[in-house]
């Protein structure tokens, strides 16, 4: 009976190549068991048919960072109700227009940057890679970000010069930002420093009510045409 072996050693045994670019084939999903994308070196095989698919690289893994269009009543972070949830194969964006290959591996370990409110909706960053964690960790407070707001009421008697004149919200400055009328019941900031509370803060200020906040960008990221509920990756050479 034949013995089994890691799927990584197989790999070798059938291309030549060197350990270390069979683990990485493998872990770069390019290896097929039987038909079936396995990621695992250490998986075990013994009669399988293993390939490698076309145009296999040996490159290294890199991270994942996935862009989640978050629907309004989901947890940014842990919560009953988790937007992490929904990072799921079936639910990434038809037209991703990253190029990436889905891989199992890339749902594991990830961790929301810059999350929103339960109440809010829009893009929202989930990643594998600390350095982007730690960038907008660090950079969070001079990245602009752009939101949809929308409001209730009648604007106050030059409530518009006191919103765009400068104000402040717990006890600090608010740095300056735009705002814009979309429509009679929707006003888009483009505002840095965003904290819990502070696009409410501004519309309450000018005798305004925010019924519903969405983000459109965070720095030079963008939800595009990406539907409610859905997900993309971030390419490589796409920065915040």
């Amino acid at each position: 009976m034949t013995e089994p072996v890691r799927l990584a050693r197989r790999v070798v045994e059938i291309t030549g190549c060197t350990r270390s670019e069979a683990e990485r084939y493998v872990q770069g999903g390019w290896v097929t068991v039987d038909g079936v994308v396995v990621e695992a070196p250490q998986h075990p095989v013994t009669v399988e048919n293993v390939a490698l698919l076309p145009d296999a690289r040996p490159d290294p893994a890199e991270p994942a960072t996935m862009l989640l269009h978050k629907p309004a009543g989901y947890d940014p972070a842990a919560g009953t109700n988790p937007a992490e949830a929904l990072l799921v194969p079936a639910n990434r964006w038809a037209d991703d227009p990253s190029g990436w290959r889905l891989l199992q591996r890339h749902f594991p370990r990830l961790q929301p940057a810059m999350p929103l409110p339960v109440e809010a909706s829009g893009l929202m960053v989930f990643s594998q890679d600390g350095r982007v964690l730690q960038k907008l960790k660090q950079d969070g407070e001079r990245i602009e970000q752009e939101f949809n707001v929308e409001v209730e009421g009648e604007l106050a008697p030059y409530g518009w010069k006191r919103l765009t004149g400068g104000t402040t919200f717990q006890g600090w400055p608010v740095a300056p930002f735009r705002v814009s009328w979309q429509s009679e019941q929707r006003l888009r900031f483009a505002i840095k420093g965003v904290r819990p509370g502070l696009l409410e803060h501004l519309c309450a200020e000018v005798g305004l009510k925010a019924t519903a906040v969405h983000r459109l960008r965070i720095g030079r990221v963008g939800l595009s045409k990406m539907p409610v509920g859905q997900w993309r990756y971030l390419p490589v050479l796409e920065r915040f």
